[in-house]
């Protein structure tokens, strides 16, 4: 009998694109909800002189505070293992 194709020897039908969704879909404001680009546009285009990391306040002050402590924790911790690596073995 030996193996059978995995592939389907029929092509599918051809499917062409349509201006109009499918009719047993919902509409799209369901599935994307509430357009938000115009608000973030106002928040991050406002001339507040901050910079466009810190435009949306407390939660990206935190983040980038947090990034700037453990990138310099990790260079000081990096650079004392060196110098330790660096130090001739007393036996």
């Amino acid at each position: 009998q030996g193996l059978k194709p995995l592939v389907p020897t029929e092509s599918p039908a051809p499917i062409f694109g349509t201006s109009k969704p499918p009719s047993d879909l919902p509409a799209a404001e369901t599935f994307l909800g509430k357009n938000k680009v115009p608000d973030l546009q106002k928040v991050f285009q406002r001339s507040d002189g901050l910079p466009v990391h810190l435009k949306r306040g407390v939660p990206d002050k935190l983040l980038y505070r947090t990034t700037m402590a453990l990138t310099i924790g990790g260079t000081i911790y990096c650079l004392v293992a060196l110098y330790i690596a660096s130090q001739p073995k007393n036996k």
